[in-house]
């Protein structure tokens, strides 16, 4: 029984780190209510692990546990699908901002050989 207050008192603190506002999140209210949802589930199989077994069978999975891996293993390969995207577009801001720079840069250092070779004082000193 006790184990059962630890692990729902730990979905819960998760829950609510995971639901906090960051101020970065866009589609703030579906991460919520997907989050809620997840909670709600994780708490309900805790307190009722025949529960996970039932709706393993319906899906014609032999144990709940079963179940509970698979989704898991599918969660993970969402995720590393998702984080590989983020990256990939992280990396072409990067690639973008990367290549403005140095294009003010030689504008600039071009601009003030310029201005030394006509004698013209510059703006920055």
């Amino acid at each position: 029984m006790w184990i059962q207050i630890v692990l729902i008192v730990g979905v819960v603190a998760i829950g609510a780190v995971f639901m906090r506002r960051t101020g970065a999140d866009s589609h703030l209210a579906i991460r919520r209510m997907l989050y809620g949802v997840f909670v709600l589930v994780a708490v309900l199989s805790i307190l009722f692990p025949q529960w996970l077994t039932w709706v393993a069978n319906l899906v014609g999975v032999g144990r709940g546990t079963d179940l509970l891996l698979y989704a898991l293993v599918l969660m993970f390969l969402v995720f590393v699908y998702t984080q590989s995207r983020r990256n990939a577009a992280q990396q072409r801001s990067i690639t973008l901002l990367a290549r403005k720079l140095a294009l003010l840069q030689a504008e600039q250092a071009g601009t003030q050989s310029a201005d030394a070779a006509s004698g013209t004082p510059s703006d920055k000193a």
